[in-house]
């Protein structure tokens, strides 16, 4: 089995290669640009896999430059399915991380967000996520596409620009002081050990066409997050809101429902957050890479 992985270098495909390869996979990180066409068709064609995930892209909701988020995440990705084209015959499965973004503040219940409700995207981010879903969808013809939505995750080699990662960070340094955002927001705060698991068994169990949420269903807010890691460390950090963190059109609660990707690949035994955070609270510094 030859899996061809985008993003590799980045804190998810670190994490993925190495649970791939202990699978059985045989991993090439692709090493290409995705604005490279041409190059993207030759590497691609040499490598000429058999399973196919595509981590690759700008995860930052907050990344100032709202052209490049649609040059890599939309136009990146159509380079990189018109060269998978061209080994069509020998791939089984392709896999396209996508965003829980894509569904914006919806209307739901508690733990209700499912794929078949409508996406409401809020900022360019989860625009260029869902303009890439819905683009991808003109190559199912020819290519064994599913699509993935992750709701939030974390874990060891996050980087610092994203929060959890950041707040670890502060309690590593024993900082007296930590500036947030909106600290009562609902997120979820899933294992990046997990969800490497789930795309390996997603390359197996899934249909092609589908959609699935990447997510578990539970929720955290900040406060509670922060409230764990004084527990863990023994500190009594500081937390103060910093009005210029509140984003703009927030989202207030972001949970996913787990019913249709637990009924393609059976029940998942989703890590504590206390593990996650105690994982992270172990490691070494995070590696400064911008990815899924």
């Amino acid at each position: 089995m030859r899996l061809l992985l985008t993003g590799a270098d980045g804190f998810t495909g670190v994490h993925l290669t190495e649970a791939a390869s202990k699978a059985g996979f045989e991993v090439f990180p692709l090493k290409s640009d995705l604005s490279n066409a041409g190059a993207l068709i030759e590497e691609v064609a040499q490598i000429a896999p058999t399973h196919v995930i595509h981590l690759a892209g700008i995860s930052a909701v907050t990344h100032a430059d709202q052209q490049e988020l649609y040059k890599v995440n939309l136009f990146g990705t159509l380079n990189l399915l018109d060269a998978l084209l061209k080994v069509k015959g020998s791939i089984q499965k392709i896999i396209l991380a996508s965003s829980a973004n894509v569904y914006g503040n919806v209307i739901a219940g508690p733990h209700s967000i499912s794929e078949d409700l409508c996406t409401l995207p809020v900022n360019q981010y989860a625009m260029s996520k869902l303009a890439m879903e819905y683009m991808a969808r003109s190559y199912l013809d020819n290519l064994p596409i599913v699509f993935t939505r992750p709701f939030n995750y974390t874990g060891v080699g996050h980087d610092t620009r994203f929060v959890i990662p950041k707040i670890i960070e502060h309690f590593k340094n024993n900082a007296p002081i930590i500036e947030l955002g909106n600290m009562t927001v609902q997120r979820e705060y899933n294992d990046v050990r997990n969800v490497c698991d789930i795309y390996l068994a997603l390359l197996k169990l899934s249909q092609v066409g589908e959609v699935y949420n990447i997510c578990s269903g539970r929720t955290s807010s900040l406060n509670l997050v922060i409230a764990e890691l004084r527990r863990l460390t023994g500190q009594t950090m500081e937390v103060r809101v910093n009005p210029s963190f509140v984003r703009k059109n927030e989202i207030e609660v972001l949970a996913g429902n787990p019913e249709k990707l637990e009924s393609c690949i059976g029940a998942i035994h989703w890590r504590p957050l206390e593990d996650t955070l105690s994982w992270m609270l172990g490691s070494p510094k995070a590696i400064d890479k911008m990815s899924i």
